[in-house]
């Protein structure tokens, strides 16, 4: 499963030309509750100062993020996805939400509670790997 996302994702990369690393910013910043800034958008990804603003210049050049300061404050930077860009991949990932629906339909209420609990578990176990 891990695999076959992933080369969706690295094909919706390579025809935005983008790096994988690229989405996995896009994505932290179109599923934030609130709008993310560079410094947590680092955190979020593990990466240096450098390599997200190297991420943040591509994004911006290829038109799927703007930069904002829309605070008092004029150091803070909010990251927006763009209503265009959030368009394309929209197009690319609906197939996958739609394949997702599809297997959950499959399942009863209680088999996916097992799964999530699994999954829950399982990433928990991972996120103590990375630490």
């Amino acid at each position: 499963m891990n695999g076959e996302i992933n080369r969706l994702t690295h094909a919706f990369a390579a025809e935005q030309g983008l790096h994988a690393t690229d989405i996995q910013a896009l994505a932290a910043i179109l599923d934030a509750e609130t709008p993310l800034t560079p410094g947590r958008l680092r955190h979020h990804l593990g990466l240096t100062s450098g390599a997200v603003t190297a991420c943040l210049d591509r994004l911006e050049r290829a038109g799927h993020i703007r930069r904002a300061r829309e605070s008092s404050d004029r150091r803070v930077v909010h990251l927006h996805y763009l209503p265009d860009a959030r368009s394309a991949a929209r197009n690319t990932f609906m197939p996958l939400a739609a394949a997702t629906s599809r297997t959950q339909e499959q399942f009863s209420g209680a088999e996916l509670t097992t799964v999530l609990r699994f999954l829950t578990i399982l990433n928990e176990e991972l996120d103590r790997l990375r630490q």
